[in-house]
């Protein structure tokens, strides 16, 4: 029989802070897990951990570091840091492996434990099966022992780490020094609007865009622990849009990040948002004219816009779509021997490097990097991008039942294909992070794509509405 995982979604376990699997005891338990799976091959393993500015993420990143150190585990804190940038570290410090605790782009009382192993890579699926047995056997254990870990969290006092927060802050500045040695060419003529989100962005990007000469606005860059994407970042990259239009000459682009800036959108000087199809088209392009686009080939995700796929087709550029997340188009690029992979919400891979998952700040400076060198605007470069009208609803579910499996709502997506007939695209998906069915419709005109969409998500509604 084919086991599923419980806890890890598309990008790592994820929650409600407080309640399970993100309690007091369980968080332990998972850092113990962890540990676990890593003496088993290196009993002096080495470990990572970094947060973004949730209020609860320093009591989570202080829990799994306690669990980790209950096994033998060194553990390192980078304190407030980008999700890329605790992969970066994981990879170039040597560790066995790298934690994050963030929910990205969730709202602030969502939290979540993100895991990357030494080489810098999110775990495989089947590491993630093994670690979550493992935290189900010492959940049950305890249960058994009816023992509460959170009045003896530790095996010896000597194992107590230090507080996550503030952390080293030489790791957070060799992760800067990283991105900003990345940069070849002035950057200094551009003027950029900034929306860190007030999330992981804060603690880095005014030093990197300062060390790289930019001349940086920053706008959300006060965390509170409780304002972490509220109204901002990357879920609403029309804020920075509508600033930039408003000051018209002023900005050259508008940037903006999610809570964990790992990924990245923007808006052209004219106010319009520019989002991961954009970028993808743009730096394909850019890659393929100096010879670093291998085999000619960028994964994308199914709900990358047909658009993008006809604008990268004329430029001799070969399209391969993988599942969406991440982590999947990494697989496929892998796979496919790609160098440039990325999902339309901004996460974008750039494997002519030495990145090994998508990274808001390097997203960023690489846009900014191509818009120097061809001396164009961000509009002029991704102009003949002719997007087919696109909607994706969220109709929020009480369980996650295959589609096929549901008659009414397998007939909807089956009517809507027909009517389509190759002029369009029908992709359905349950979120990896959240209860939601999220429907995606691509059609040649607003009016229809609106009714077709409409028709499937109520079906959803009707059969699995939460």
């Amino acid at each position: 029989m084919k086991h599923t995982r419980q806890l890890f979604g598309t990008d790592g376990i994820r929650g409600v802070a407080g309640e399970f699997p993100l309690t007091v005891e369980s968080t332990y338990m998972i850092g113990r897990a962890l540990g676990h799976d890593l003496i088993r091959t290196n009993p002096r393993a080495r470990v990572v951990i970094g947060q973004d500015t949730r209020e609860s993420s320093q009591w989570i990143a202080d829990r799994v570091a306690s669990g980790l150190a209950s096994t033998g585990i060194e553990v390192a804190s980078a304190g407030v840091i980008t999700t890329p940038g605790v992969a970066y570290l994981a990879r170039s410090r040597k560790f066995d492996a790298g934690v994050v605790v963030s929910a990205s782009h969730n709202p602030w009382t969502d939290n979540g434990i993100k895991v990357f192993s030494g080489d810098g890579y999110k775990l495989p699926d089947s590491d993630e099966l093994d670690i979550e047995k493992e935290i189900f056997a010492l959940l049950q254990d305890s249960l058994a022992n009816d023992s509460s870990d959170s009045s003896a969290p530790y095996a010896t006092p000597n194992e107590i780490p230090a507080p996550s927060l503030p952390g080293d802050a030489g790791l957070r500045r060799a992760y800067i020094e990283w991105l900003a040695h990345n940069v070849s060419g002035d950057l200094s003529k551009l003027r950029v609007l900034v929306d860190c989100a007030n999330g992981a962005a804060t603690a880095e990007a005014p030093e990197l865009f300062r060390a790289c000469g930019i001349q940086a606005t920053f706008l959300h860059a006060s965390p509170d622990g409780m304002n972490i994407n509220e109204g901002c970042g990357a879920l609403h990259p029309e804020k920075v849009a509508k600033k930039v239009a408003a000051q018209k000459g002023h900005f050259d682009l508008g940037a903006t990040f999610d809570g964990d800036a790992d990924r990245a959108l923007f808006s052209d000087a004219e106010g319009n948002v520019v989002n991961g199809d954009g970028v993808l088209l743009l730096a394909a392009r850019d890659m393929q004219t100096r010879g670093t686009l291998a085999n000619s080939t960028v994964v994308v995700t199914t709900m990358s816009n047909m658009g993008l796929e006809i604008a990268l087709k004329h430029s001799g550029i070969r399209m391969l779509r993988a599942n969406v997340g991440d982590k999947y188009v990494l697989e496929e690029m892998q796979k496919s021997g790609a160098t440039l992979g990325g999902e339309q919400s901004g996460h974008i891979i750039f494997r002519d490097g030495e990145a090994t998952t998508g990274d808001g700040l390097l997203t960023s400076l690489r846009v900014m990097e191509i818009m120097a060198r061809r001396g164009r605007s961000l509009a002029e470069l991704v102009r003949d991008l002719k997007v087919f009208p696109q909607t994706i609803q969220n109709i929020r579910v009480r369980e996650k039942v295959p589609f096929a499996q549901v008659p009414d709502v397998k007939r909807a997506i089956a009517a809507a294909e027909q009517e389509l007939d190759g002029n369009g695209r029908v992709v359905v998906r349950y979120s990896g992070t959240e209860a939601l069915a999220r429907v995606m419709v691509e059609a040649e005109s607003e009016k229809k794509m609106r009714r077709i969409a409409s028709g499937i998500a109520n079906s959803i509604k009707s059969a699995l509405g939460g």
